[in-house]
């Protein structure tokens, strides 16, 4: 079997963002800019504050709130900086004195509000206070950590001791989307993910995109009931209103199905970011129902940055080795071409090979009247049907792949090969240089069946998850190991080197 494709382009087109429910948990209030009138209000409003939907709509938010309160709410709405990101203050219900924070997100014409009420227990509103000491313990850890495995150790250890979450794990994505789990940590009696693959759908394009305006996610109970906002339409906007950047965003109908098929009754997942892209995830689930206040969510959100840049440095760190032993062989072998009357010597005689350079089982280099091959190879009609193709499609580019079988009109080379650079020296006579890596047989321990990540019903539109997330084990064919980016690099690199070579000296 060989790879698919499971980033579903169905999934990535459902909007998550602009829908007109919030979760239960809080209250959102809409204003107006402008005059700071309420124009939007979920409907939990009188559950929560004992004041009537019809009471607050139209009525002005200054109502609600202190002089001071206002003064500085009005000074966020003229901040630059504010503008392109959430404030948070807290605030009083005046005849109720309920305690409150509001997250506050500036759009250009209205406000959001996203309003936690705050625990009446004062020791539970000091969260960052109480667990400051543990965040320097982990930026001190993380700091220490020499690899990424070792980072991804230290993360979900400590992120489980400050939130008490039953399950913590890292999900790494792969080039095609799908989610590895790398690291867990869970309680007893919990079907274990350690080192299964979940399939792109899982956490579709929307959901990613998503994940780059806000750090994390919380469901804090997935048995929640969707609260309408009232009216349905953003006056402001005369269309649903978008929740992109707001937490209370209620929960797609298919998420809330997944979170029961994995037993899960809360769950909260916190971003790991590289070089502006999403580089993974960190997921935490509960078998009850757990909510995480605004001020615990902040050192979440702290730890997410911190936690990011130590992947980034160590992914850096991972390169950097990786690419110093390539030019110092890279080094080695510019020497050994030089130095000798013919490529063939230079490249496939001597000490060091390119073998050695791009880490391949094989090497073959052609011109007009032959070919010169080291270790596992194809037969020689099979690398001059490889030329031809190749002066048809690819003339004049180094090119790479770890499946001829997917490019190569479906056909599998002889002698298990599956994995080629191929570096054009004079391809008008013939002249290239051929790597080869051989087939490396995959066994992907997926969770669940992803071809079954998605089931619709008989009316082709209602459509649910899956309902098993057993170990579902893929055998993939016909690829090799992938060619690391800093291996084509140094392709690239070593056909200056042959071009310039060839201009003085001949290939054999």
């Amino acid at each position: 079997m060989s790879k698919k494709n499971y980033d579903s382009e169905f999934c990535g087109s459902l909007p998550l963002n602009f829908i007109n429910h919030v979760q239960a948990y809080g209250v959102l209030v809409v204003l107006d800019k402008t005059n700071l009138t309420i124009i939007q209000v979920s409907q939990n409003i009188e559950e929560k504050f004992g004041i009537t939907v019809e009471e607050v709509i139209n009525s002005s938010w200054k109502k609600y709130i202190s002089d001071k309160e206002l003064t500085l709410l009005e000074e966020h709405i003229q901040s630059d900086v504010i503008k392109k990101t959430s404030v948070s203050f807290s605030f009083t219900v005046p005849h109720r004195q309920t305690n409150c924070l509001a997250i506050v997100h500036i759009k250009d014409d209205y406000l959001i509000l996203e309003i936690e009420i705050l625990p009446e227990d004062e020791s539970a509103t000091t969260s960052f206070l109480s667990v400051y000491q543990d965040v320097k313990h982990v930026i001190t850890r993380l700091e220490s950590a020499q690899t990424i495995t070792s980072a991804c150790e230290i993360a979900i250890t400590e992120l489980k001791k400050i939130s008490g979450f039953d399950r913590i794990m890292v999900y790494q994505f792969d080039e095609n989307w799908n989610g590895t789990v790398i690291a867990e940590t869970l309680e007893e009696g919990m079907e274990p993910y350690l080192g299964l693959v979940f399939p792109a759908s899982d956490v579709p394009r929307q959901a990613r995109a998503l994940y780059l305006q806000n750090p994390y996610r919380q469901i804090p109970d997935r048995e929640y009931t969707p609260v309408k906002l009232y009216p349905l339409l953003n006056p402001a906007t005369d269309t649903f209103i978008d929740l992109s950047d707001c937490n209370l965003r209620s929960v797609a109908s298919v998420h809330i199905e997944y979170l029961r098929n994995m037993n899960v009754m809360s769950s909260m997942s916190i971003r790991i970011i590289k070089d502006n892209r999403l580089w993974g995830l960190i997921a935490c689930h509960h078998r009850q129902a757990k909510f995480i206040p605004y001020q615990l969510c902040s050192v979440f959100e702290l730890l997410s940055g911190f936690i990011s840049s130590t992947f980034s440095r160590l992914q850096v760190l991972e390169e950097f080795q990786r690419n110093s032993h390539l030019q110092t062989i890279h080094a080695r072998l510019a020497e050994q071409i030089y130095a000798e009357d013919s490529l063939v010597k230079g490249l496939l005689q001597k000490e060091t090979t390119v073998l050695d350079l791009l880490q391949a089982e094989g090497a073959a280099l052609t011109y007009s009247r032959g070919m010169e091959t080291i270790g596992v190879t194809p037969d020689e009609d099979e690398v001059k049907n490889l030329i031809m193709w190749l002066q048809g499609n690819k003339p004049d580019k180094v090119f790479s792949t770890d499946s001829i079988a997917s490019v190569y009109d479906n056909e599998k080379l002889s002698q298990d090969i599956a994995g080629m650079i191929a570096i054009p020296i004079h391809p008008a006579k013939d002249e290239y240089l051929f790597v080869f890596r051989s087939e490396a047989i995959q066994k992907i321990n997926w969770g669940g069946n992803p071809d079954e990540a998605i089931q619709f019903e008989q009316d082709k539109k209602n459509y649910h998850p899956r309902n098993s997330f057993k170990i579902w084990q893929q055998t993939v064919k016909d690829t090799s190991l992938p060619w690391h980016t800093q291996e084509i690099q140094v392709a690239d690199s070593l056909q200056h080197i042959l071009l310039e070579y060839t201009l003085r000296k001949s290939v054999v």
